[in-house]
């Protein structure tokens, strides 16, 4: 797990612009990897920021890095918890919510759609994804789009920057002690 791939696929969130955001990643040694997170926990949690394995296997990682007061806020909606409740999550327990995630993704066959909701994606959209088993949505970017889809797009386009940003940012400044300076980045996203 490297400083770049973290910052290419984690960005929107370090910015603060998104609830969360997961990407896999190849590892060797447990111990070590374990470690790492550690450590980069110790630098990004006082930021507000958390990352967490999800799931391993086969010489892989699943990570999960989130926002854990966004999260909490995003689970306050009321279709957010309904929809999670309906899959027998304890909406009131953020933390708990994600060990049962973790649960679904480690020992079950089907893929845990609801996933889409620890990401911050709208719940219309992934109810929409869900209920029409991923077709006839109106885009696609981040994820599919069943509800508002210039918000969407919009969202889109400023995670892309933010991402951009981010990635020519480390690339300049790479020898400076890693992600520190992230958080002072700031993107503008106009709703």
């Amino acid at each position: 797990m490297s400083d770049e791939m973290i910052i290419r696929h984690g960005s929107p969130t370090l910015a603060g612009l998104k609830t969360a955001n997961l990407f896999g990643c190849p590892y060797t040694d447990k111990k070590e990897l374990m470690e790492a997170l550690r450590s980069l926990n110790h630098r990004i949690v006082p930021k507000g920021v958390r990352i967490i394995p999800l799931r391993l296997a086969k010489g892989r990682v699943l990570l999960y890095i989130y926002r854990p007061g966004k999260l909490q806020n995003d689970f306050a909606v009321k279709e957010v918890s309904e929809l999670l409740e309906a899959y027998g999550y304890p909406v009131d327990n953020p933390g708990k919510c994600i060990v049962q995630l973790s649960k679904r993704l480690n020992e079950t066959k089907e893929f845990p759609h609801e996933i889409g909701l620890f990401l911050g994606y709208p719940p219309e959209d992934v109810k929409g994804f869900i209920d029409n088993r991923a077709e006839g949505y109106k885009c696609i970017g981040c994820w599919k789009v069943y509800g508002d889809e210039e918000n969407a797009k919009r969202k889109f386009k400023c995670y892309k920057k933010c991402a951009d940003v981010y990635c020519t940012q480390w690339q300049m400044e790479k020898a400076l002690n890693g992600l520190p300076w992230l958080f002072n980045i700031k993107i503008n996203y106009k709703k």
